[in-house]
């Protein structure tokens, strides 16, 4: 069935998307902050990165929308609240919102556009959610460690980098301060989620 744009439920939706990613990158920029606050400069960087490809996510379902530029497009929606004063909470609301994104929300509105006859809208919010759960995975994952206090120590020998500097130490620990540029401990992640290793 095909459909026109400008009376179709994707032109909807994409709106809903462009909404949900501009409040999301907000989100999680005031996250960063709290991050930053409490010296966990690793988990800031990885709010900021993900803020980062909200963005992107936004702009790519804003010029999705060039059609009706000029026009207004009401839409219902609904948004978290995540003001919590624990990273660890942080993490894990934002883990649950981008699987909500992931599970429900670009997968409804993947089939809708599919259906209304927009095949490549359809596949940006399927890959986008694919986008989504990877960014769910690894706020989990940060989660997890926080929660098991192994956000700077392993079980085995691990290596970490220094995300100031580059610095790669191999270790059960990260190091209290980083040996050459003497930042802190909160700057150390285990080689492994770096987002760019060796």
């Amino acid at each position: 069935m095909s459909v026109d744009f400008k009376s179709s439920q994707t032109k909807e939706n994409l709106m809903r998307a462009f909404a949900g990613e501009s409040q999301a990158r907000n989100r999680y920029v005031f996250a960063a902050s709290q991050a930053k606050a409490e010296h966990l400069h690793v988990v800031e960087a990885v709010f900021t990165f993900t803020a980062e490809q909200e963005k992107e996510h936004a702009e790519v379902y804003y010029n999705l929308l060039k059609e009706v530029a000029g026009e207004n497009i009401e839409v219902d929606g609904k948004y978290p609240v995540d003001i919590h004063n624990s990273v660890i909470q942080l993490l894990r609301s934002a883990q649950h919102n981008e699987y909500q994104e992931y599970d429900h929300d670009y997968a409804s509105f993947g089939d809708i556009a599919e259906k209304e006859g927009f095949a490549r809208i359809a596949g940006v919010f399927r890959m986008i959610a694919a986008i989504e759960k990877t960014h769910g995975d690894r706020f989990g994952q940060l989660a997890d460690l926080m929660e098991q206090n192994k956000l700077f120590v392993a079980d085995i020998e691990t290596e970490w980098m220094c995300l100031n500097c580059g610095y790669i130490y191999k270790g059960t620990k990260a190091p209290s301060k980083c040996p050459v540029c003497d930042h802190d401990q909160g700057f150390f992640i285990r080689l492994e989620l770096a987002p760019f290793q060796k």
